[in-house]
């Protein structure tokens, strides 16, 4: 695994600054049916990106994102820059080169500009007649064809205009969805939360749209790097979702998003009560066999098999367009609770057999179990002559006797201010309580 720094810019994305990671061959990873779970824009935007960091999967997915592209989009910018990279690792292997259709370029650039040109005189009439329920959809088709275009800060605009000739509940989910949805595309999560916590103040929502809401919410808060948040919301979202929202999540997701992000934040309490036991995130891990063997192997404290299933796994999730930038942070965090949760029932703990359960060298665990202990999230020490971690047994006396010198010190305060009332009342030092009404 190769990683190089360099700045990922995008015409629709903000600026940022990312480690970008090229992965070997996934050990589990089918693409064909991987990429079948996705519709529209996010099945184009997660072949390019497995296309960006995979070097074995690079032609097969540039391959598929350019026939996505070419039978269901009219985003011919981002197809002939797929198929100028696609031309690049083909001449790299001295395969024969794809065959840019020009036609098709040329065709839809026309359709998008007609297209566009009688959307604008619609709308602009629309406007003209004053009719707000058709100014609405026009701005909404406008979006629509912004959106297909791949211009999504125009179809981002279109959408937020719709909001004031918004006039039923329905009209504003809409208007509040079609926003969302741009927005996770763009990675503008601020507009996410705006936008989910408005469409869950309309009445009447419907079971599949508050699903919804529910994961955009969490794509938001999994950003932010609020794992424990995130967690909630991927664990209440009803499988009424299903096979709903494949433009921006699939189910699987939701169980694999959902799953990493309890084991790195829950404590063994929550796990059993909020994912383990909960009926309706069961049918999501169905989906995904191999989550429910990692969180029913990490409560059991079969860490040997949670280790080997994670490892076995990282090179899918560092493909994965969302978990990529999260992954080796929901790892560590799911390490250090496994650390934690291997020593808490015991006093002293062999350091050689608990280097072998976690897969590592003693020295290794040595730094890992200081850096808890220095953070405080383990009450111990560790002898390095013999090879032990002991925790740190209470000094029962020394609590107790800390406990009387509190007690005394809060006895001696309440007896003092009890005295000085006492003398304040008896030199008459008091304010009197006006009874008089003012009449």
């Amino acid at each position: 695994m190769n990683v190089n720094l360099e700045d990922n810019t995008s015409a629709n994305t903000k600026r940022k600054r990312t480690l970008e990671v090229f992965v070997d061959l996934p050990n589990n990873l089918d693409l064909d049916t991987y990429i079948a779970n996705y519709r529209g824009h996010t099945k184009v935007d997660r072949l390019l990106f497995i296309a960006k960091r995979c070097p074995a999967l690079q032609i097969d997915a540039f391959k598929l994102a350019l026939n996505e592209i070419h039978n269901n989009s009219l985003d011919h910018g981002k197809y002939i820059i797929a198929a100028t990279k696609l031309n690049e690792a083909l001449a790299a292997q001295g395969r024969p080169l794809y065959h840019i259709d020009n036609a098709w370029v040329e065709t839809t650039q026309k359709r998008a500009k007609s297209a566009a040109e009688r959307l604008e005189v619609e709308l602009k009439n629309y406007k003209n007649n004053l009719i707000k329920e058709s100014i609405r959809m026009g701005h909404n088709e406008l979006g629509d064809h912004h959106y297909n275009c791949g211009s999504l800060t125009n179809a981002l605009k279109c959408y937020s205009r719709t909001r004031d000739y918004c006039t039923t509940a329905k009209h504003i989910i809409e208007m509040c969805m079609n926003v969302i949805k741009v927005s996770v595309e763009l990675g503008n999560y601020s507009h996410v939360h705006s936008y989910v916590i408005k469409a869950e103040s309309t009445p009447d929502i419907q079971p599949v749209v508050q699903a919804k809401l529910k994961v955009a919410a969490a794509l938001a808060h999994l950003d932010s790097h609020k794992y424990k948040v995130a967690a909630r919301l991927f664990l209440e979202t009803g499988f009424e979702l299903s096979n709903n929202y494949t433009e921006v999540i699939s189910p699987n997701d939701v169980a694999v998003y959902g799953g990493l992000c309890a084991l790195a934040s829950f404590d063994r309490a929550e796990l059993k009560s909020k994912v383990i036991d909960n009926t309706e995130f069961k049918q999501f891990l169905e989906l995904e066999p191999h989550i429910r063997e990692l969180i029913h192997g990490f409560y059991h404290s079969k860490y040997s098999l949670v280790l080997d299933i994670l490892e076995k796994w990282r090179n899918d999730y560092l493909l994965d367009i969302h978990l990529h930038s999260h992954l080796e942070t929901l790892y560590d965090n799911i390490r250090k609770k496994a650390l934690i949760q291997y020593f808490s029932p015991f006093l002293t703990v062999d350091l050689n057999k608990m280097a072998q359960s976690f897969g590592t060298t003693v020295p290794k665990l040595e730094r890992e179990l200081a850096k808890l202990i220095t953070e405080n999230q383990i009450q111990a020490r560790i002898d390095s002559h013999n090879k032990i971690l002991c925790a740190k047994q209470q000094d029962q006396r020394s609590g107790i006797f800390q406990k009387s010198l509190k007690m005394g010190d809060e006895y001696e305060k309440s007896t003092n201010a009890m005295l000085l009332r006492m003398n304040l009342l008896k030199a008459n030092l008091i304010v009197a309580k006006d009874t008089k009404q003012n009449k």
